[in-house]
């Protein structure tokens, strides 16, 4: 449910000042009621709502993947006109946001939608959905050090939740090595700041899975959209995670 000044504004009716004056005014119905009070909630899925007695139509509602590349800012627009996430969605004529953000230098898996309801979702705190990463680190960290980030480590904001961390590749000619590791927070840059706290900054950074969804075939720059079960598979991870932490 959301307030109907703001399904008519996301519907292109008008501005959403202009739509408080319509609901004020009594041109908006909602079921064949006329609705005049500011505060009143509609479902656009379900409603039949009306303005001077035309029908809306309801915004689609997209969930998409993209592979982000590195130097790109996780945002809509940017005041300072440097590249955006959204430059790389040709052909996507509704206004999606990014689900949560990866930094300007991390790359890989990024969600984007117009479902504000899914957003938060994922990536309210209390849920706990699993976010995977492959971290190249300055040199080649001791089996210890790794049980440290699996236990939780402290950080400025405080301890971390337990991690999944494993060797991916090691690299001993240009001493480094890539580490998996999974995360069920979203502080900010939480991986890189859990790397430093080793002494092992992270010297290229990717995500590779959200939940189940794993980022691979996607190419770098590219985006597709989800399917229904997978964005069913996403809604049930979200809901498990959050009973299993209550």
């Amino acid at each position: 449910m959301e307030r109907l000044q703001k399904i008519l504004a996301q519907a292109g009716v008008a501005s959403r000042r202009k739509c408080e004056e319509m609901i004020q005014a009594g041109l908006v119905e909602v079921n064949g009621e006329k609705v005049t009070e500011l505060g009143a909630k509609a479902d656009p899925a379900a409603d039949v709502i009306t303005v001077n007695g035309k029908r809306i139509r309801g915004e689609k509602k997209l969930y998409l993947m993209l592979n982000k590349p590195k130097g790109v800012i996780t945002s809509a627009t940017d005041p300072q006109g440097r590249k955006v996430v959204t430059d790389f969605l040709p052909g996507i004529k509704e206004r999606v946001y990014p689900v949560g953000r990866l930094d300007y230098d991390t790359e890989g898996l990024l969600l984007l939608t117009n479902d504000g309801e899914f957003a938060n979702l994922l990536t309210h705190p209390s849920h706990h959905v699993p976010k995977t990463y492959l971290a190249t680190v300055r040199g080649v960290p001791h089996g210890t050090s790794l049980e440290k980030l699996q236990k939780g480590i402290k950080l400025e904001d405080g301890m971390t939740a337990p991690a999944e961390v494993e060797y991916h590749d090691i690299d001993t000619e240009k001493n480094q090595a890539t580490i998996s590791i999974t995360i069920y927070e979203g502080r900010n840059r939480q991986v890189r700041r859990m790397f430093d706290a080793i002494h092992h900054p992270v010297i290229r950074l990717k995500r590779v899975r959200f939940g189940e969804l794993p980022l691979s075939p996607l190419p770098r720059g590219k985006y597709r959209h989800l399917n229904e079960e997978e964005i069913k598979e996403l809604r049930d991870i979200a809901m498990k995670s959050h009973n299993i932490h209550k």
